[in-house]
């Protein structure tokens, strides 16, 4: 059996299709949602404890560092929901196909950036 090997190992200079990139971007998404729970469940956490850890909380949401980690753990959500849409849609055979999956893909990017712009626009 004399199998040919693959000539080209390069990651950097394979062209994925944008359906390939808006999967990757959607596992991306997954993992930042895993660790940002935590950020979120320790905050809900300092939110019941007493009034002067709310009082805390409530200031530390007013930080500049603080504002873009919970922006980027919404924009994870956000993408990652609208993603997860197309994903149903097309498990029953909506834009499954070559040209409709680029469509789907292009559609899931603009939404997500919209929505993700108007995160932004409503933390700060």
């Amino acid at each position: 059996m004399n199998r040919k090997k693959p000539v080209n190992l390069d990651i950097t200079t394979i062209q994925l299709p944008l359906p390939a990139y808006t999967s990757i971007l959607h596992r991306i998404t997954g993992v930042l949602l895993f660790f940002g729970i935590a950020v979120l469940l320790y905050g809900l956490q300092l939110s019941l404890t007493s009034a002067d850890s709310f009082q805390s909380l409530k200031q530390l949401l007013s930080s500049f560092p603080v504002k873009v980690v919970l922006w980027v753990v919404l924009s994870a959500l956000i993408y990652h929901f609208v993603a997860g849409i197309k994903h149903l849609l097309m498990d029953v055979d909506i834009g499954d196909g070559k040209e409709s999956g680029k469509v789907g893909a292009t559609l899931t990017l603009l939404i997500s950036a919209v929505l993700i712009a108007l995160a932004g626009v409503w933390l700060w």
